[in-house]
């Protein structure tokens, strides 16, 4: 429902605009942080989920079933004259998609730790990912109200993880001990005003609260001044002259923005402690869009456009950060602009990246785009939306029946199409078989599946050629659950879920021989085909090699290709055990044919079990997929990584440091023993590590492995 005594945010330009992305990991209270803030401001009048109508379309349903944050929400605020975005990002490593979209729609993230948890390897994996986009970073360290936090020791666990551009912003004041402590207030480095939280009469701030101030401002005041290389204001600090406190905080914006300054705040969201201060430090201490380096941008003959900025009056370009369909109002999109006016109603060109085909395929560039009208813009209001007129540059809205639009992909005018590079999408390494659970589902899957992928680029759903399953492949398990979860409720299609069938293949070890007789007689034209075959192995990747060995017309030359094509169509389908035979050299050598019976498929048939017999009176090598891997942890985890990595069959082929303290390990590891390696890799890692797999080759299975496979396809 609608909150109607709740403005509606209006920016006066990309000047009164702060987009800021909350980061940070899963119970952080990143979403708490989020609630208390729009409470603060004004937006939200009833204690509740913030989640509740804040999203592109469906947040409610599967965040409620799934219990956990999974997609990126728009949480718009006034702060004075300043319009802040807030964009709620997921903590889940399953999701880091939605974060990247997050930083691509953000001009500053505000990086969230919580004060009883601190600083883990998952918070600065998440740290990582902010720097690697060199977006701005604020902390606010959490839950500083809670008896055990301790919120020094947090900025220490901080400087020594994040660099020693981190420093305190405010110090929070405590009175009493154990159970009983709590914060009484906040003093603020640099503005040296204390900010009162304590509700009793005549309360005094700490008498040694100003003494620890000092010197810590000292600290923060200098680093200030250095990164936002303001001389007037360094040569009067040096001189002992008094510092203009709005000169300060106006360095203070200029050195978040150059990247190597980081303040952090205090919040308490159960009592409130901060979160006032914070409300007030996001415009001043954040980048406007304007500061923000703008996104390379080419026209349709992929050249480079420069001159492009952040202009209301400038060509249109702007970018889905995320999208959900919706049965009523079609596909709604989440639209950063970067460049000119997005109005509602009016018509647009869509311009994608490329339609992914699974995770070891390639992605065929979408060089057509298309045109569309684009439906109404709203924003999130309160519980519910309100719509909006025009969005210009800098700022972000929802997109109402955005035509075909999928995630990542650029909006421009029909008259001047661009295309914004993309930003980088994670790669899913965790495949499910899936199947439509009815003939039903059948019919509706395919649709389903493909709405799946464009709103999420993160998963890749693939057709094998050789075991046939349908394979989605996800970051994780809560990934997949999610994934499963919008099939069935967004799209109505229930599927039923099985392992992945590792594609095996077979050669032979030894040459052998074979015959294929096909004759049959059943009146009139009757089918006559004979040939003898010699089968060789060959080195692997080879193939097939035919050798054409008759000699005398044995058999006619219009049947050699005949004979050919069946030894393909046997080798496609497999012999013994069904799997693929591969690698081999098949001379036709013998053969009779019959001047009326003989035909292409008789010889075809022949040739088909000429290769079966070969088969029986051989030894048959099972092969088995390798990749090549490679696996990126901490340092101190090197070793178990590598031993794991043996465990699994695998050949460590070197490994070299990282920066940051990181390892990379090569290794080449068989498909067998990495099916699940993304959920095995996290657990071991915990959380922290990351790898890549490429298809090397295929090598012989272990005789012990290959003993009693099942059949894998019909060779009969």
């Amino acid at each position: 429902m609608v909150d109607r005594t709740v403005a509606v945010p209006r920016a006066a330009g990309p000047a009164h605009i702060r987009n800021i992305a909350l980061v940070g990991p899963a119970g952080a209270g990143k979403t708490s942080l989020v609630e208390a803030l729009l409470h603060a401001a004004g937006a939200l009048h009833r204690t509740g989920s913030v989640e509740e109508g804040t999203t592109v379309s469906d947040r409610d349903e599967v965040e409620i079933r799934q219990k956990r944050s999974v997609h990126l929400t728009l949480n718009p605020v006034m702060v004075g004259d300043v319009k802040v975005n807030l964009l709620d990002t997921p903590g889940y490593a399953d999701f880091i998609g939605a974060l990247r979209a997050g930083l691509r729609g953000a001009d500053a993230a505000l990086f969230v730790v919580s004060a009883l948890e601190g600083v883990d390897g998952r918070t600065r994996a998440l740290w990582e990912e902010c720097a690697a986009v060199g977006m701005p970073r604020a902390v606010a360290v959490t839950k500083v109200d809670h008896p055990r936090a301790d919120f020094e020791d947090v900025v220490a666990q901080c400087r020594a993880a994040f660099g020693d551009g981190v420093h305190a912003a405010y110090l929070p004041a405590f009175e009493g001990s154990g159970e009983d402590r709590r914060v009484t207030g906040l003093w603020g480095l640099v503005s040296e005003r204390y900010h009162d939280y304590d509700s009793r009469e005549g309360h005094t701030p700490p008498e040694n609260l100003s003494d620890r101030a000092a010197a810590l401002r000292e600290i923060l005041v200098e680093e200030v001044i250095t990164e936002s290389e303001d001389e007037v204001l360094m040569e009067r600090y040096t001189e002992g002259g008094v510092l203009d406190p709005d000169l300060l905080i106006a360095d203070l914006q200029k050195a978040v923005a150059a990247g190597g300054f980081h303040p952090v705040l205090a919040i308490g969201t159960t009592t409130g402690v901060g979160v006032r201060e914070l409300l007030r430090e996001l415009p001043v201490s954040c980048p406007d869009p304007t500061r923000r380096p703008f996104p390379e941008v080419v026209d349709p003959q992929t050249r480079p456009v420069r001159g492009l900025s952040c202009d209301p009056d400038g060509p249109l370009v702007a970018e889905v950060l995320a999208t959900a369909g919706d049965p009523y109002v079609g596909r709604t999109g989440l639209v950063r602009v970067f460049s000119g006016t997005l109005s509602p109603d009016s018509v647009v060109h869509l311009h994608g990246h490329g339609v992914p085909s699974g995770p070891t395929g390639s992605d065929e560039p979408d060089t057509s785009g298309r045109d569309g009208r684009a439906g109404a813009l709203s924003v999130p209001v309160g519980r519910g939306g309100r719509p909006v007129g025009a969005v210009g540059a800098g700022d972000v809205c929802l997109v109402a029946r955005l035509p075909d639009a999928r995630t990542g992909d650029t909006v421009s005018s029909p008259e001047r199409p661009l295309r914004v590079a993309p930003w980088r999408f994670p790669e899913p390494l965790l495949p499910v078989a899936i199947a439509a659970a009815t003939s039903s589902d059948e019919d509706k899957l395919s649709h389903a599946v493909a709405g799946l992928v464009a709103e999420d680029p993160s998963l890749r759903v693939e057709v094998n050629a050789e075991t046939r399953q349908m394979v989605l492949w996800t970051l994780g398990e809560a990934h997949l659950d999610a994934a499963l979860d919008r099939l069935e409720h967004r799209f109505g299609v229930r599927v039923e879920t099985s392992e992945v069938r590792v594609p095996l293949r077979a050669t032979f070890s030894c040459p052998a021989e074979g015959l294929g007789r096909n004759v049959k007689q059943s009146g009139g034209h009757g089918e006559f085909g004979i040939c003898r075959i010699r089968v060789e192995p060959l080195e692997s990747g080879a193939g097939l090699e035919f050798v054409d060995g008759i000699v005398g017309g044995a058999v006619p030359r219009q049947f050699i290709p005949s004979v050919e094509k069946g030894v393909r169509a046997q080798m496609a389908d497999g012999v013994d055990t069904g799997h693929p035979l591969v690698d081999i050299r098949v001379t036709l050598y013998d053969g009779k044919a019959h001047s009326v019976d003989s035909s292409d498929m008789a010889f075809q048939k022949a040739a088909r079990l000429a290769l079966r017999d070969a088969a029986a009176t051989a030894e048959l090598a099972v092969l088995e997929p390798v990749d090549a891997v490679e696996v990126e942890v901490d340092g101190e985890l090197l070793g178990t990584v590598m031993s794991d990595l043996s465990a699994r069959r695998g050949r460590v082929v070197g490994s070299e440091p990282s920066p940051g303290g990181r390892a990379v390990i090569r290794a080449e590891v068989p498909e067998l023993e990495i099916t699940r390696y993304a959920v095995e890799l996290r657990s071991l890692s915990h959380g922290t590590g990351a790898f890549t797999r490429r298809y090397l080759r295929h090598e012989p299975l272990p005789p012990r492995m290959a003993a009693g496979l099942p059949r894998q396809r019909g060779g009969a």
